[in-house]
């Protein structure tokens, strides 16, 4: 049975472009039953005038699964929303914390926290379209010039009363001009009392909190101010660490977490059948690569599998061989 999508938020691995795709997060569930994954950012006009439904497609073993959504027009969100919904997923984001050229342009992500009323919007015309499924939004602390003490608290008050009652807060600002998206994760500093204080001010809400979160330890740490943890580079750079015992550590599950062997062995399956499918080996293992990190062996694993998954016709055998170099 699937964990409900409001107890599964207590970890979750963010949405991250590039990365989180349905291999990936086939291969992140297969750690933690637990922990609620996103998919990569999709944008509702490509789903809507472009009709690239394929960005939509998960694997069932996935649920707990939430898709998140770029955009800011209310009634062609709406239309995506009601896409996610009839295809299954059990949560439906909306991301107002991306802060790329490519984004703005498109006046979504980080941009809209200029906009708290245009979000309210969107969000107010999710929640009709979803079917009881429920919307959330991942944000920032703020943007550019903007006081965050101010804009965070006026930003939730005026979402959630749209219906939102869930939020993810980035607790860094995001600078539109003069910094990188990569800049944009590293630079602005991180004001985790800030986060904790709409906690305070906002009891009513499930407050998530994102931001420089790299270990267990440090997710239990703010898991006694918050409601909820979202970690993201690190659980994709450092999956063995952050998902093998997180049922167990964040959950309380009472069963024994698997090893990194037996997830690389339970992943065979599926590899086979992307395989048949004519997926190439490389564009499930890169999402691998990171499993043994600090542990012996684990730079022959990934040389291995980097020397070798690209080249046509390669199979498990690729994958059982990096394997071999490191130890039980």
């Amino acid at each position: 049975m699937k964990t409900p999508v409001k107890s599964a938020a207590r970890l979750s691995v963010a949405p991250m472009m590039d990365w989180t795709d349905r291999h990936c997060r086939y291969f992140h569930r297969l750690m933690s039953q637990h922990a609620l994954l996103y998919t990569e950012m999709v944008t509702s006009p490509a789903l809507v005038r472009g009709g690239a439904l394929h960005l939509l497609g998960y694997n069932e073993e996935e649920h707990p699964v939430a898709v998140q959504l770029g955009g800011s027009d209310p009634k062609e969100l709406a239309a995506a929303t009601k896409l996610c919904v009839e295809r299954g997923y059990d949560e439906v984001n909306l991301n107002v914390g991306c802060p790329s050229d490519r984004v703005q342009s498109g006046t979504f992500g980080a941009v809209l926290m200029r906009d708290a009323q245009l979000v309210s919007d969107c969000m107010s015309a999710m929640k009709d379209a979803a079917q009881g499924v429920e919307v959330t939004v991942k944000c920032r602390i703020g943007v550019d010039d903007q006081q965050a003490e101010d804009i965070l608290p006026d930003f939730l008050k005026k979402v959630s009363a749209a219906g939102v009652n869930r939020f993810t807060i980035h607790a860094r600002k995001a600078w539109l001009q003069g910094l990188s998206p990569k800049e944009n994760r590293d630079i602005p500093p991180l004001d985790y009392p800030l986060v904790h204080r709409m906690k305070e001010a906002f009891p009513h809400l499930h407050l998530s909190i994102n931001g420089g979160i790299a270990s267990l330890d440090q997710a239990k740490e703010q898991l006694k101010h918050m409601d909820g943890v979202m970690i993201g580079r690190a659980a994709y750079h450092n999956p063995g660490d952050l998902l093998l015992t997180a049922d167990q550590d964040i959950y309380g599950a009472e069963n024994k977490p698997k090893t990194a062997h037996q997830v690389v062995e339970e992943m065979y399956p599926y590899i086979e059948r992307q395989l048949a499918q004519g997926v190439r080996l490389n564009a499930i293992t890169r999402h691998i690569l990171g499993l043994f990190t600090g542990r012996p062996g684990a730079r022959m694993w990934r040389r291995s599998l980097s020397e070798n998954a690209h080249q046509s016709g390669a199979g498990i055998d690729v994958v059982a061989h990096a394997l071999s170099h490191v130890p039980e």
